[in-house]
Order: C-alpha cells, then structure tokens, then sequence
C-alpha cells in the first residue's frame, strides 16, 4: 500500500469516528430524541420506547447488510450494492445519529468477517460509507428543522417536506460518497480520479439514485407497518441484478471483441495475442496522458480491434516473409480501411472507428489511408500506432526473426518522433511500465519540422515503393 493511500484511509478513517461521536454527542442532549435519534425509527412492538428504538436501529443493520451482501465490482474497481435504499430510510426516519450507525455496522460483509480484506480496506470502506451518510443526514435534518419552524405543518407538508429533504440528503450521500471510493480505487490501481468515477459510475448513476425515492417509500411504509416494509427487498434484488448485468454485459462485449482479435492474430502465429498486448501499451499510454473515461475504453476496444481489417489479406501477403511488391503493400495497407467498413455497423463501437482507420497515419502526412498530419490524426489513434509499434519491434516476425529489444525499440521510437510518431505521445509512452529502467535517448535537440504531405509522400514512399519498409521504425509497424 502505498504511502499516500495509508494517509488518505488513516485520515478518512479518524475524521469518520470524531464525526459519528461528535454527532451522537450533540444530538443526544435533544429531549424529543432518544439515544439521539428520533423516535420515528422505533420497532413499534408494544415495548418501551428505548427498546423499540434499539430495535428499530437493528432492523435497519440487518436490512443494509442483507442489501450489501452481494456488491457488484464495477469495471475500474469500484464496488456497488444496492445498500443505499436502507441507509437513506434510517436517514429520512432516525435523522444523523441512526444513519451513521447503520452505515458503520450495516455495511460489514461476510468477507470481510472471514478475513478476506485486510483491516486498511475494511477501515477505508466503512468510513467511505459513514462520512457522506452523516453528512447527508445532517444536512437532511437542517432542512426539516428549518423549513418546520413554527405550528405543526399539515400531514401533506410534512411527507413533502420529508421527501425533499431525504431526496437532497441522498443526493449528498451518494456524491460523496461515489467521490470517496473512486478515490480510494485510484490511488490503489493507480489510475485518474476521472476515469474511476466516470468509467464505473456513468452507467449506473441514474439507477443508485433512483434508490432514493424508493428509501422514501421504505420510510413511509415503515412507519405505517413496520413489516410491510419486508416487501421492499424484492425490488432492491431486482436493482441489484441489473447491476450485474450492466457488468456482465460489458464483459461479455469485451470479451467478444477479444476472441475476433484473437481469431484475427492466430492466422498468423508470430502475431498471436499481438492486439491483447497493443491495448495493454495503449492504454497505459493513455492513463499518462489522462485521457477520460471513454476514452480509455474506445483505447481498450480499439486496441483489439485495430488489426481485425486483417481478415481482409490473402495469407500470400499477410504471411509473406520477403519484400512485399508494390500491390502485395497497397493490399496490405488496405486492412486499416476495411477494418473500419467491417466495424462500422455496430453503433457501439462508433468511438473506436477513427482509431481503426488512422492507426497507421503518419505524424508528417505520409502515412495511409488518409495522409492525416499533425493534430489531423485522431489523438487516440496517435497513442495506437505507438503502442502497435513498440509491441512490433519487441517481438518476432517473419520479416525480422530477431525482435529488438525495449531500448533498440524506444531509440527508434525516438527516431522517429515527429516523423512517425507523436512526439507527445512517446513522451508519454516513455513514463509507462514498459520502458522503466530502459534507457532512453530522449527527444532531439531540435523539434522536428512537419514537411508538407506532398514532399513526405515523395521522399517516404517512392524512395521505398515495394520495399515493403521505410526504415528501421516502418519496417515493425507496416507488416505488423
């Protein structure tokens, strides 16, 4: 665990006590309260109002941990159950103090009993829970207590003002608290604070607030008939199953997309598992140059699918080991633009198309299909054609049996910066896991001017017209 991570939880986690005992503190002194709470939350039993308060704040521990029993892990690492639902009834019914509660001892799961977390995360998860119900609690009842000052308002005014203020405090706890835990996953797996909130809540946001309204109708029917309020576990199921779904079927889409590349590559058997590793490069490019959420993932897909135009070349070009003639390098260069025609009709796959057709643009101009220069060229498809060349180098072909290795492979990355590559993107590249401890050359002294795409077209690809390469970079990249 890294030294700010261990910070972050020790702080998160002293904060979270001051701020559960500091609230219990003040409002056990409220004589309207007992034990700090209001006596809505009670277990109406027929016992003494203690008991029934005691009973009522169990109630609602065992509901939470039935609801947090099965968390979803959502793709960047963040966890997800449908807990929500039962923190903010306890919230809207026995106000800060009963919400903190519930949320310190309702979100303990059976993992963490039988000690498959180690303390740091359990410590971490449960103030990730405790700090933004208190805070929504506490800003919930600063709504109620201001907005009922005065005669008692009328049993409408009272459910609508009750509405309100669980639907703000809810709001405020699932901000907060979505905040907390994509920080704790980013500093854990090192990746942007962006791309973890983003990447794992975009999909499902609007359905772990739809918990909200639901939490008000647990309350009112609690209220009424404390059992009645059973029934809500069905429709909390039911969220939690398109949760999961949500996650399956993201899995299932990448895994398919996966399987074509692999289809694609095992033609060949020196490119096999060739477009796993490009999307591994490219993203990590990416995660350097803080790329956003879906940005990240259109690299994640289009890294797997970069090549699947491949399909495309007849095995006498695609496996030729000797020079490619003229029309054998203008079948294989066709690949990028197929492969976005073979791509197109799936809509959901409409951010990864540029990154298809433009992975082999060159940054002067004289790259294919489209002679893109400069800022031309799509970024995502800039940070492609690094990673897709570097996994080249680094590894056997027909046309060079002996692979380069990382520093040959980032001198020649280098080379070529601001001829083929851009220069930022190997910039970037050059921060990543795969060339630490690598030496490297740096950048030229001087930039690299951008010649204009007639003069790059002549210089690069008549001098090597048939050649079947344009120098030690172009040789790895072209036949990869």
């Amino acid at each position: 665990m890294s030294r700010s991570l261990k910070l972050y939880i020790t702080g998160l986690v002293g904060f979270s006590v001051i701020a559960l005992a500091l609230t219990s503190f003040v409002f056990a002194g409220d004589p309207d309260r007992i034990f700090g709470m209001r006596p809505e939350i009670r277990l109406d039993i027929g016992q003494s109002p203690e008991v029934e308060v005691l009973l009522g704040l169990a109630f609602w521990i065992l509901l939470t941990m039935f609801a947090g029993a099965l968390p979803v892990r959502m793709p960047r690492g963040s966890l997800v159950s449908v807990a929500m639902a039962p923190i903010v009834t306890a919230m809207a019914l026995g106000g800060p103090v009963a919400v903190g509660w519930v949320a310190l001892i309702g979100t303990t799961e059976v993992r963490e009993l039988r000690g498959r977390i180690p303390w740091y995360g359990t410590a971490a998860n449960h103030a990730g829970v405790v700090l933004p119900a208190l805070a929504g609690g506490l800003v919930a009842e600063w709504i109620r207590a201001t907005f009922a000052v005065g005669a008692a308002p009328a049993a409408s005014n009272e459910a609508a003002l009750t509405f309100v203020s669980t639907m703000i405090g809810a709001a405020i706890f699932f901000a907060l608290n979505m905040g907390l835990t994509s920080f704790v996953v980013s500093l854990r797996s090192h990746q942007s604070f962006r791309v973890v909130a983003l990447g794992d809540w975009r999909g499902i946001s609007v359905n772990a607030f739809a918990l909200a309204p639901l939490a008000w109708l647990m309350n009112l029917i609690y209220v009424t008939s404390w059992w009645a309020s059973l029934l809500f576990a069905l429709p909390l199921y039911t969220t939690r199953v398109a949760y999961n779904r949500f996650v399956e079927m993201r899995d299932m889409f990448t895994q398919t997309i996966g399987a074509l590349a692999e289809a694609v590559d095992k033609r060949d058997p020196f490119t096999s598992k060739h477009s796993h590793r490009v999307k591994q490069i490219a993203v990590d490019i990416g995660r350097e140059m803080r790329v956003g959420a879906q940005e990240l993932e259109a690299l994640e897909w289009g890294g797997l699918l970069h090549d699947v135009g491949k399909i495309g070349v007849p095995d006498n070009v695609l496996l030729k080991s000797d020079r490619l003639t003229r029309d054998e390098r203008m079948t294989m260069n066709a690949h990028p633009v197929l492969g976005a025609q073979i791509i197109a009709p799936v809509t959901k796959l409409a951010p990864e198309l540029p990154i298809i057709r433009h992975h082999h643009e060159w940054y002067n101009g004289s790259g294919y299909p489209d002679r893109l220069i400069g800022d031309e060229i799509p970024k995502l498809a800039r940070i492609l054609h690094v990673a897709d060349a570097f996994e080249a180098m680094t590894a056997q072909r027909p046309y060079r049996m002996t692979p380069l290795t990382a520093e040959q492979a980032l001198a020649e990355l280098r080379k070529f910066a601001g001829i083929q590559f851009d220069p930022v993107v190997v910039d970037a590249f050059v921060r990543t896991p795969w060339v630490h401890g690598v030496s490297d050359p740096g950048r030229r002294a001087e930039p690299r001017q951008i010649p204009l795409i007639g003069q790059a077209a002549n210089q690069l690809t008549q001098a090597h017209a048939g050649a079947g390469s344009s120098g030690p970079a172009t040789s790895t990249v072209e036949q990869a």
